[in-house]
């Protein structure tokens, strides 16, 4: 199969590489510097969990021209900057898979309107890392070494090609997941990803230093709380399910299990890079999912309070921050729930010794 993975960033750069281990045939776009690294050293991976570093020699190329020809092309790039290749990508038109791999609150109806809805397909890639000069330290999957990649066709089919994607994914090391309503998906993960992007900005752009400030903590889970109630108000399903969870737990345990996540090395390569070097897509993100706040009539205070530190002149909060008080209310009503059901228990207890 010949694939071109357009971006060359960490993650397209890791995709590239992986796919080319598998013996796809695979190009990558890159321009500048980064042209000129990929072709002197090849894709040059290090996996931050185990050290281990490898070399892939991955065909680079500056562009794509109309009469190219490739099976599937993969964008892998923020969102700010989609716009501008649409155009190249439109005149193509010997391509007909085109694979959006990115953050997007707003829709499909962009590529749709430029590619065709036959050429569009969505999805995700459950990576992240860090550029260190040509060397790309990555994290990947839950374990940190695996792959992941969550794709669905704007209709939500599971269509033949998106069956032949999962193959190849597959072939390559990557766990396929094929999501029956991407857009929702997708959705859901920037009302994640941007109130955490943004409450990290609050901290300074530091994951250690999120951790130990409570403030920011707090008003990052309330503001992702927030988020899925737009989404409910909008008839936009929560994806995956599971995400609801959210909404259940009680802060004062959210905090504590945030504290414990981000206070890691690798929350620092796969979250902290990521929101250092993209803050232009963050405030894109941020922009489109006020869009929908605003088009649900849901007021979004905490997402308010976090969206100013988007600005590069509003300085972090002090580090340690704690003015904030937790909502308890949560914790109360476990406390009392377990509460009774051991009262339960030992009540079947004393009837079974009678």
């Amino acid at each position: 199969m010949k694939i071109l993975v357009y971006g060359a960033g960490v993650l397209g750069s890791f995709y590239a590489a992986r796919l080319a281990e598998s013996g796809q045939d695979v190009s990558i776009l890159a321009r500048g510097k980064r042209l000129a690294e990929i072709r002197d050293h090849g894709i040059v991976l290090e996996s931050a969990r185990r050290g281990i570093r490898t070399a892939t020699r991955v065909r680079a190329v500056e562009k794509l021209a109309p009469d190219d020809v490739y099976t599937w092309v993969l964008v892998l790039m923020r969102r700010n900057q989609v716009a501008s290749i649409l155009p190249a990508l439109a005149e193509n038109n010997h391509t007909p898979n085109v694979l959006f791999m990115m953050n997007n609150a707003s829709g499909p109806a962009e590529m749709i309107r430029a590619l065709g809805c036959d050429r569009v397909v969505l999805g995700f890639p459950g990576a992240g890392g860090v550029r260190e000069g040509h060397v790309i330290r990555y994290v990947a999957g839950r374990g940190g070494d695996g792959a992941t990649a969550t794709v669905g066709e704007p209709d939500g089919r599971v269509s033949s090609r998106l069956v032949e994607l999962e193959g190849v994914f597959a072939q390559a090391g990557f766990s396929a997941r094929l999501e029956p309503n991407m857009d929702a998906w997708l959705k859901t993960h920037v009302a994640l990803i941007s109130p955490l992007a943004n409450a990290l900005y609050m901290a300074g752009s530091d994951t250690h230093r999120l951790a130990g400030t409570r403030d920011a903590l707090v008003l990052m889970l309330r503001a992702m709380r927030e988020g899925l109630r737009v989404l409910r108000a909008l008839d936009i399903p929560v994806r995956p399910p599971t995400v609801q969870i959210l909404a259940g737990l009680p802060e004062p345990l959210l905090v504590v299990l945030l504290q414990r996540l981000l206070d890691s090395e690798i929350a620092e390569i796969a979250i902290e890079g990521h929101a250092r070097a993209a803050r232009d897509e963050m405030k894109q993100l941020a922009d489109e999912f006020q869009a929908l706040a605003l088009s649900a009539g849901i007021p979004t205070p905490a997402m308010d309070c976090l969206y100013r530190f988007l600005d590069l002149t509003e300085p972090p909060v002090r580090q340690g921050s704690a003015g904030l008080p937790m909502d308890w209310r949560g914790v109360y009503a476990l406390v009392g729930s377990l509460a009774a059901l051991l009262a339960l228990l030992n009540l079947r207890r004393l009837r079974r010794r009678r």
